[in-house]
Parts: structure tokens; sequence; C-alpha cells
């Protein structure tokens, strides 16, 4: 509808009409406080009427600051100059900030609706009563998964639908552990055949075996053992020197050609297969355990070396057949080094024997040339200790020699019984009717040791 239609429409509004607007404005204006008269907004229509100056009339405030605030009587002056009714009604609109819609007016005693409110240019200048608190607005609810809000009186808003947490109940996760285990048990069920029947190799664990080193034995004859108990590597080789042990140290002379005497005899696991580097270091361990500073005493007190007292406790090893003659062997050789006789004990012209053929072990009787050999070794030929050890002597054939017997014997023979015990004297008479006696029990054994009769 065009502006000027309504203009005349206002017009023809009747007088009590006119006087029902009048009383209107004036209760509005009791309950606004006095401000200063804002400008009203440029009108969007073009052909709008200027506004009206009215004295004592103010824009009201928005709609929520009139709620908020309990109504303040104010007298206000009258104006009795009456707008005219084209300015009453466009100033209705203009005050309350409201666009006036063209359309065909109805015939009701309510005030036309409003659709946007008019924005106060000066707030500031509006006088107004103390702040009171606002009441605390809820927070916006959030979307209810599509579903109307419910009314007020079932409770204000829409249940939500119950969200899914991904948590299984105790029933299905039994059901998916008792699944898992059909299906591993099925493919082990098909594997297992096929493993069984494949060509892949078991690793076995590896085999312990028991290295058994006697008393006595020399350096050649524990690389045989060692080869029978299936190590690996060269024994001899292996046991010529070591960073765990230098002979040096215990007064061998410099130059000293291997570690003979220092292979200290015991029972060592060992894996089948493992070099014999390892079982010469566990043996020169053994050795420093059995070997103390005891032994290095006693070899002081004795005037010899702790080299010359190993070396005298290897021949020890090798002569001695029976544990009681031990330390009485020990007492002979210390004698006769005492005496300056040479010591002509068998067992080193053995040794000289076997170092001289290259082999680990001699059996045979010794021949008149063999007992003639010209070797270091022959301690019949040779007056004092043979150069090094002639075997490795265990901790009874040590201490034999660290504790020699307290006797005058210089002199000893195998006896005529065959049963390993030595025959001792302090003459050479003595001795050689004892060295007749067992030569003629091996010449009625068919030219072989003597048998005890005693076992």
């Amino acid at each position: 509808m065009a502006r000027g239609d309504r203009s005349k429409q206002t017009h023809e509004r009747t007088a009590q009409e006119r006087e029902r607007d009048r009383e209107e404005r004036e209760r509005r204006r009791g309950q606004i406080p006095s401000a200063a008269p804002a400008s009203p907004p440029e009108s969007p229509l073009p052909d709008a009427p200027p506004p009206v100056e009215e004295h004592a009339e103010v824009e009201p405030p928005p709609a929520d600051a009139v709620h908020e605030h309990p109504p303040i009587e104010q007298p206000v002056e009258e104006t009795p100059i009456e707008p005219p009714a084209e300015a009453v009604a466009f100033e209705e609109s203009v005050a309350f900030g409201e666009t006036i819609a063209f359309e065909e007016p109805v015939a009701s005693e309510e005030p036309e609706a409003f659709d946007e409110p008019l924005a106060i240019e000066d707030p500031v200048a509006i006088e107004q009563p103390d702040a009171i608190e606002p009441a605390p607005v809820p927070p916006p609810r959030p979307p209810t998964m599509g579903l109307p809000p419910l009314p007020p009186e079932l409770g204000g808003t829409a249940k939500r639908a119950p969200r899914a947490t991904g948590r299984r109940s105790p029933l299905a996760r039994i059901v998916a552990v008792i699944a898992l285990l059909a299906v591993i048990a099925a493919l082990l069920f098909l594997l297992v055949p096929q493993l069984r029947s494949s060509n892949t190799k078991t690793i076995a664990a590896p085999k312990i075996v028991k290295v058994l080193i006697p008393e006595g034995k020399t350096r050649a004859q524990i690389a045989q053992i060692a080869a029978a108990d299936h190590l690996s590597g060269d024994y001899a080789k292996a046991a010529q020197r070591s960073s765990l042990l230098n002979p040096t140290h215990y007064g061998a002379p410099h130059g000293t050609t291997d570690l003979e005497g220092f292979l200290f005899p015991a029972t060592y696991d060992m894996t089948v297969g493992e070099p014999v580097a390892r079982l010469v270091e566990e043996q020169l361990v053994a050795f420093r355990e059995n070997f103390t500073e005891s032994q290095v005493a006693r070899a002081h007190a004795l005037h010899v070396t702790p080299y010359e007292l190993l070396t005298v406790a290897s021949m020890v090893e090798r002569e001695a057949q029976i544990p009681g003659d031990r330390a009485k062997i020990a007492a002979v050789i210390y004698n006769r080094l005492r005496e300056g006789i040479p010591l002509g004990i068998d067992a080193s012209i053995y040794y000289a024997v076997e170092k001289e053929k290259g082999i680990a072990t001699y059996t045979s009787e010794l021949t008149e040339a063999q007992l003639h050999i010209d070797s270091p070794y022959n301690t019949r030929t040779h007056t004092g200790l043979p150069p090094t050890p002639i075997s490795n002597p265990g901790d009874a054939s040590i201490h034999a020699a660290a504790y020699p017997a307290h006797v005058s014997y210089l002199y000893y023979v195998a006896g005529a019984d065959g049963c390993g015990e030595q025959v001792f004297s302090d003459t050479q008479s003595a001795f050689e009717a004892n060295a007749a006696a067992y030569k003629a029990a091996v010449s009625k054994n068919g030219g072989r040791p003597p048998t005890c009769k005693h076992k």
C-alpha cells in the first residue's frame, strides 16, 4: 500500500480513536525516564513526512531494558498542542524503531506489530537507575539428535538417544575371544603337520663334555685328551704362551718356550667343539688358585725359585707310585742338589726321549743308548734340575715339593714286589743291592715289570 493511502486513512479516524491514542501515549510517557530526544532515523521511504518535535517525549529504551528495570514514575509536562494524526501515527512507529508495513489496516484495538527496534544512538544520555544483575541466561542446549523439544510441562528438553561408547559387553568379549581361539586352533591344526613334514633342522642344545686331565700329564699328552674330547684347535700351540700367566714371574729363565708345569690337572666342563684355548685359560686360572703365596714363600725357604719348586713337583708326580712316597722322593732330590750329585731321574730321560721322537708317550724300557741321550733333560749325565718341568703336577705333588720329608736318603729304586713302593737308601752299596733285586724280578717276569701279589 502506498504512503499516501495510509495517511488518508489516518485522517479518517474518529475522534474517539485519536483520544484513545493520545491516552496511550501519555501512559507510556509516564513509564519512561526523561531524556534528550534522539533524532529519528531516516525513513526508508522517500516521501516520509518530517518528524514532529515533541518537547516532553523521549524514545523508549530497548525492549529488554524496559522489562529488566521497574517502572519509574516521573512527572511529565503535558503539551497542550496536539499533533496531527499523521505525525502521531508516524511517531509511534518511529519511536519503537519499527518499519512501517504497507498493508491494509486491520480494525483492531491492539497496536500494530513492529518488525525491527530502533537503535538508540546515544545510550549514555539516558539516565537509568542502578544496574540490577540480570538473571543468568542458561546456555543454549545442544542439538537433540533431530528430535523436537518436549513441552515445558514434560521436562522442557527432549531426551537424547543413547550414544554408542564403543565398549562391548562382557558376553560379547567372551564370544570374541572364543572365536579368536577357534581361528588359532584351526590354523595350528593346518600348519603343525606341514611343520613336522618339513626338512627344517632343529638346533640341539650344546653338548657338554667333561675333560679329565690326570696329574703328571705332559703338554703333548693333554693335546691328545683335548682332541679325543672333540675340542677344536691345536692344544700344543695354544699352550705355548698366554696373557694370563708369564713363567718369568715365577723365576723361569727368559726364553722359556711353553707353559709346561702350569697346566693344572683337573676335570673341566667344556662344550664339544669349543676352542682348546679356553681349556688352557681354565687350567692357568686353576693353577693360580692352587699355587699361592704360601708355595712361593716355601720355595724361598728351600733356596729355590718358585719355578724350580714346580720342576721338583713335576718329577715327584712322574716318579711316585703311591702317595706315601711323594715327600721322600722330594727329599732325595733336594739332598742330591745340595750334594751336587746328578739326580738320575729316569722320568726326565723318558721326557727327553718323547721330545726327541716327537711322541706324546714312550712306554718301552729305556735302552742303554737312551740312558746316555744327549739332552738337558738327561739327569744321569747332567747335574741339577732339568730346564723345565717334565709334567704338570697336581696339588699333592706341589705340596710334597714345598714340604719334603726330613730324611737323609740319597737313593731309591722300585721295589722288587712290583706294588709301586720305592726302596730308599743312604749309601751307594744299599742302592746297588736294591737295584739288583728289581732287575731279577723283571727278568723272572719275562722282561716286564714285576706284578704286585699283595693286591
